[in-house]
């Protein structure tokens, strides 16, 4: 009966696997509502910014502030990368990594130094493995982040854009569109992009003018674009720790079956085999 026991183990350790798979899954599920909310708090606000600068812009003005001009060669760049601080949510961080590589490696082709900064563990040690080099890493922002993360972030990287010390800021997080779908993206965050032709204009009543207002805002739209990756990065993360936990409780579930029934036929065969030897003896002994 050795087999028999050697099934009945990896069964009970299977068992064990699925508890905590499953747990993981209702936990993960969880926070990924609260974050959820964050995101969709965040979105309406970020549109509003968008919304107001897009009626204030004008050529004029954007030759007033650091933060619109469009450099005509970029020979610097930052490029801030978003990955989680733990894993097991699938190939979540991988993608992001992959990403990161992507755009690294076509910044160089473009004869752009940069210089890659880091939030998350994961991403810290994949670039620290590979040997390159980081700028900052930041493993210290939780599942809750907020504007003054954001702002510790992004600051310096603003205000060395402001002074010419980089031509540009390239943020690489998740976009958050589903449970199922937050494909990683590049978004260029400095220099803002003027608005699109034709955006909406609105008739405002300003108070004080357009350039105050600007020069207000403008800080406050960066900032804000920075938090909303980062609670979007946390919304894909536990949805695609969801999603992943959800899947090894499903296999689990899967080999306790091909488990249980091999352990039934192995009992089986033993009690068969038991039963031949007694009938086997009882003839021996009456021959």
């Amino acid at each position: 009966m050795a087999k028999g026991r050697e099934l009945k183990g990896r069964i009970k350790s299977v068992e064990n696997t699925r508890k905590i798979t499953r747990t993981m899954e209702m936990v993960a599920t969880s926070k990924m509502k609260r974050a959820q909310d964050r995101v969709a708090a965040a979105r309406p606000y970020a549109q509003a910014l968008r919304d107001v600068i897009a009626s204030l812009y004008s050529s004029e003005l954007a030759e007033q502030f650091p933060l619109l001009r469009q450099p005509t060669h970029v020979r610097r760049a930052a490029v801030l990368l978003m990955t989680a601080n733990r894993g097991l949510a699938g190939a979540f961080n991988a993608n992001l990594i992959k990403e990161a590589r992507a755009t690294l490696a076509r910044l160089d082709s473009e004869g752009v130094t940069v210089d890659l900064h880091v939030v998350g563990r994961k991403g810290a040690g994949y670039f620290r493995y590979v040997g390159r080099a980081v700028a900052s890493a930041r493993t210290d922002i939780g599942d809750r982040p907020s504007a003054e993360d954001a702002a510790s972030l992004i600051n310096d990287l603003t205000d060395a854009f402001a002074r010419g010390a980089i031509d540009a800021v390239y943020v690489i997080a998740p976009s958050f569109k589903s449970v199922l779908s937050s494909p990683p993206t590049t978004t260029q965050l400095l220099p803002v992009q003027p608005p699109e032709a034709g955006a909406l204009q609105r008739d405002y009543i300003l108070a004080p003018d357009a350039q105050a207002i600007l020069g207000a805002l403008l800080p406050l739209y960066v900032r804000n674009a920075v938090y909303r990756a980062l609670v979007e990065m946390t919304a894909a993360f536990y949805a695609s720790q969801r999603t992943a936990m959800k899947n090894a409780t499903d296999n689990a579930s899967d080999m306790l079956k091909i488990l249980g029934r091999t352990y039934n036929r192995a009992r089986q065969a033993t009690i068969t085999q038991e039963i031949a030897e007694i009938v086997g003896g009882a003839a021996a002994l009456q021959g």
